[in-house]
């Protein structure tokens, strides 16, 4: 019997967010309660039955693993994150995870697949039938974050001659091996090379004596196996595309990636970023704190050693410093400053690149944007602090030198923020790992010598 045939205990919204229920969860995984857990977790969604596994503790997830897991529904996998899915396939059957696999949509299997140890793998894919088998080993063959990976291999395709009414009638017959969800169909020539698409709209609007060649329309994008799965976003965000033909090297029709999976993508890739520029690789919810630790650990080492350099710069003010005590109190608020504005900059640059909206050819026009931008602004505040230090400490030599430093350092900050990801792009580093690292560490170091070096040389020369 499997759970998902049994009626909901209750109904709720979000399970995972009731405490009561996830509560009930964990008292029933610790009794080893098997009769209990199926009722709790009968009726849930797939999707919301992974969120509640990633809600529980490791090892109640896992005991729902060994106790009931033969009997979750296959998609669950499917909904899991990486992480938890790694935790808990190992407790799952063999058999279990084969038949799951069969069961999925060829891109969902794949990720699945992904995530399963070298050893358990032999053993599902010996419990798996031949086409399951071969598809999955097909799927791992391609790079992780790839279209090969993202490829669902069911698709439906027709001749260049056929007529409307025969492709329905066919799809009808062999309802069985279409694709769960489809939004074209890709009209191919004898050698299987698509060329034109039929949205699945337009068909069922057509007569059935109507060609479907008469109805289609271009392909607007070909995907290739082996393209990063960051290119095949783009390329859905630039041709507004539901669906896209996936070819191999001769130009034949192997698969084709949908819009669903896009969604994903984009949602990972804009999430890895964000976490990139914070110098945070790894932020799971199921993280343990050595795991978090060793994930962001590195750079702080790197910022360490570049805030002792800038400390070095202050050193070597020393003696200005205890002469002024005011230049103690004014040369954060330089360097602060600086720093926001070269974060704004990168955060801007870092977008840019990865929307493809900035390119080798417009560099120039962003960079020139970004500095004068920096100027302004640093213009607008140094007259503004400079009036504010006037008045405080009664010195309009002191506020010349702030206001100067001021302006110095937003002029840098602007032109660091945007030519620190471009310079790391272009030897083929990723910009959002480190960056704000080198900006911050830019901007540190150029506002105190700015703002000390004028001091120095305005007041106590």
């Amino acid at each position: 019997m499997s759970i998902e045939e049994e009626a909901p205990a209750a109904a709720r919204a979000s399970p995972s967010e009731d405490p009561h229920f996830i509560a009930s969860i964990i008292g029933a995984a610790g009794d080893h309660d098997a009769p209990l857990l199926r009722r709790l977790l009968a009726g849930l969604d797939p999707a919301d039955l992974a969120d509640v596994i990633e809600h529980v503790p490791l090892e109640t997830a896992r005991t729902i693993a060994r106790t009931i897991g033969r009997e979750l529904p296959a998609e669950f996998l499917a909904n899991l994150s990486w992480e938890r899915r790694e935790e808990i396939l190992p407790h799952l059957p063999a058999e279990y995870v084969a038949r799951a696999l069969g069961e999925l949509d060829t891109d969902d299997a794949a990720a699945v697949a992904g995530d399963i140890g070298a050893k358990q793998l032999d053993a599902v894919l010996a419990a798996a039938d031949e086409d399951t088998r071969h598809a999955v080993e097909e799927a791992l063959s391609f790079d992780e974050e790839t279209a090969g990976r993202l490829m669902q291999r069911e698709y439906v395709a027709a001749p260049e001659a056929a007529m409307i009414g025969d492709v329905i009638d066919r799809m009808r017959a062999e309802a069985a091996e279409l694709p769960d969800v489809f939004f074209e169909i890709y009209v191919v020539d004898p050698m299987m090379r698509p060329v034109g698409a039929v949205a699945v709209s337009k068909l069922m609007r057509a007569t059935r004596e109507t060609r479907i060649a008469d109805i289609m329309q271009p392909v607007k994008a070909l995907v290739r196996p082996e393209m990063d799965q960051e290119e095949v976003a783009h390329t859905f965000q630039k041709y507004h595309l539901a669906s896209a033909p996936v070819v191999d090297e001769a130009g034949r029709l192997t698969g084709t990636v949908t819009v669903d999976d896009i969604v994903d993508v984009i949602s990972e890739e804009g999430e890895e970023d964000l976490l990139k520029l914070a110098g945070v690789s790894e932020a799971a919810h199921t993280d343990s704190v050595w795991r978090s630790m060793r994930a962001r650990a590195p750079w702080l080492l790197v910022n360490l050693c570049t805030a002792l350099v800038a400390s070095s710069v202050i050193r070597a003010f020393e003696h200005s410093i205890t002469e002024l005590v005011a230049l103690a109190v004014l040369m954060p608020i330089v360097a602060s400053m600086g720093g926001n504005a070269g974060t704004q900059a990168l955060a801007v640059a870092v977008r840019a690149i990865a929307s493809r909206d900035l390119t080798e050819s417009n560099a120039p026009r962003y960079i020139l944007r970004e500095v004068l931008t920096a100027m302004s602004n640093g213009f607008v505040f140094a007259l503004l602090l400079a009036g504010v230090v006037a008045i405080w400490f009664h010195s309009s030599l002191l506020a010349l030198a702030i206001g100067l430093a001021i302006m110095i350092n937003f002029t840098c900050a602007g032109l660091v923020g945007i030519l620190v990801p471009l310079t790391l792009r272009r030897y083929g580093a990723d910009p959002a790992v480190s960056s704000s690292v080198f900006v911050t560490f830019t901007t540190d170091l150029i506002g105190f010598m700015a703002f000390l070096g004028l001091a120095t040389l305005i007041l106590l020369s």
